[in-house]
């Protein structure tokens, strides 16, 4: 492969996740032809999909194909049929946690940011959210979710495992150390080291590590107080760190403060292999009307860009999309008056890349909600 070339794996997934990501592929293919990059895809199975395929949620083949690529590019996972069956033995969810560990993907990065004209969708104060600017490091490979796990035969006991080591902790630490010193030098660890030994591990390793990062300040927040600090004061946090499961809740409380967890890319990273999602699930009611928001996926790709280290490409697809948020040329759940739908928006920020205002959609046509080609 030349330098201008790059191997996807593209995981489709399911629910809304095949629709999301075609989007995703039409941007790439865009930056592509601006930019002179060529992406070779290759799709695989993955989740609710591919057990009812191959009988498993990770099939081999599709661990071999995010092995042999630089990058991989996930929709979503989940259906109905598992999520309403507790007694499933095999889920889709089982999947992403394999490919996870499989891959070493220790780091789950989520940027959330809010847009000035998509403020009046959020449930909370302009006041309170405006200039809002925050990246949550989650753990993803340790914890609660990859311990050990029973469950009694009669169904009367239970219990999930929390474990952590010195070296699960290492690594995610010192990235969201060298993420804070590019930004506002502020980090906060989310934890409950009042209550569980597993945080207090995190809490004295993370005070050992920020020795080495004298110009970052390191602060301490409970999780549950970081829940509520969110909602009342979300522009005090820059870098947030925390383990596996409070990342899962924090980031998706967090995701409402923007208006829509349909805009909120993340990137999961090790130190070989990365994958690019949207956080939103799969929303399997949305699945094939054309009303799914697709800017969550798109922006994912942008992060595959920076991991890739082809900045300005991801400069220019982050200025699309902005762009067709502030002309309003977004989904149903951004715009109920005048809604695009996920193909059109996917082609209007597309066609930005490619043309930027020489672009063939009349603008001013779209700041009024319509769209006509001169």
């Amino acid at each position: 492969m030349s330098d201008n070339t790059f191997k996807i794996a593209v995981l489709p997934g399911d629910g809304i996740g095949p629709e999301v990501v075609a989007e995703s592929i039409k941007i790439l293919d865009a930056i592509g032809e601006a930019f002179q990059y060529t992406f070779r895809y290759r799709y695989a199975l993955m989740g609710a999909d591919a057990i009812y395929k191959t009988g498993h949620p990770l099939p081999d083949e599709t661990l071999a194909i995010c092995r042999e690529s630089d990058a991989v590019l996930f929709g979503a996972i989940g259906d109905p049929a598992f999520d309403n069956n507790p007694d499933a033995k095999v889920r889709p969810e089982q999947g992403l946690l394999k490919l996870r560990k499989e891959l070493g993907l220790f780091a789950n990065i989520r940027p959330l940011k809010t847009y000035a004209s998509l403020i009046e969708k959020s449930p909370l104060k302009k006041e309170i959210i405006e200039g809002t600017d925050i990246q949550i490091f989650r753990e993803l490979v340790s914890g609660i979710y990859f311990g050990e796990k029973f469950t009694e035969e009669n169904g009367a006991y239970a219990y999930d495992v929390c474990r952590y080591s010195r070296e699960d902790i290492l690594p995610i630490t010192h990235m969201a150390f060298k993420e804070a010193r590019k930004r506002r030098k502020k980090l906060t660890l989310i934890d409950k080291a009042n209550v569980l030994d597993t945080s207090r591990l995190w809490r004295k390793i993370v005070q050992e590590i920020a020795a080495e990062y004298p110009d970052v300040q390191l602060d301490y927040m409970f999780v549950d107080n970081a829940a509520m600090q969110l909602i009342l004061n979300p522009k005090q946090f820059d870098v947030i760190l925390t383990e596996n499961m409070f990342g899962d809740i924090i980031s998706d409380e967090a995701s409402v403060i923007g208006g829509s967890i349909g805009l909120l890319p993340s990137a999961s990273v090790g130190t070989e292999n990365a994958l690019f999602e949207p956080i939103h699930g799969s929303y399997p009611q949305a699945k094939g009307k054309g009303i799914a928001n697709p800017i969550a996926s798109i922006l994912s790709a942008a992060m595959m860009l920076d991991y890739l280290q082809l900045d300005q490409a991801a400069d220019k697809l982050r200025e699309s999309v902005e762009h067709a948020i502030e002309n309003r040329y977004v989904t149903a759940d951004l715009n109920a008056e005048q809604p695009s739908s996920t193909a059109e928006v996917g082609s209007f920020i597309a066609d930005y890349i490619k043309y930027s205002e020489k672009s063939y959609y009349n603008f001013e046509n779209v700041k009024i909600g319509k769209s006509t080609i001169v």
